[in-house]
């Protein structure tokens, strides 16, 4: 007998239909970083010239760009020190004269 005659009869398979289960997310590392969480050195340079560039620009945007004026901040800064320092002792004299 063929497989197509009409006295043969088609063979029952007994199966069940089985969910596949649910796979963990998997997690990428982040970019520039190792399977292990290490940052690798292009990463970290980065970031370091990053932040050398942020600090260079707000240096130049509070005007304290050059050698110069950094000098006369720091004359500011003693200047305002010792202003603060004459009116505490001028206040200590007031208080001892009560």
């Amino acid at each position: 007998m063929t497989e197509n005659s009409p006295d043969k009869k088609p063979e029952i398979l007994d199966a069940e239909i089985v969910e596949d289960a649910p796979t963990p997310p998997v997690e990428v590392p982040e970019p520039d970083y190792s399977e292990s969480g290490v940052p690798s050195f292009d990463h970290v340079r980065d970031r370091i010239e990053q932040r050398y560039t942020t600090s260079i620009g707000s240096t130049e945007l509070a005007g304290l760009g050059g050698k110069e004026d950094v000098a006369s901040l720091d004359k500011k800064i003693a200047d305002r020190d010792k202003a603060a320092k004459d009116k505490l002792a001028e206040i200590r004299r007031a208080m001892r004269e009560q």
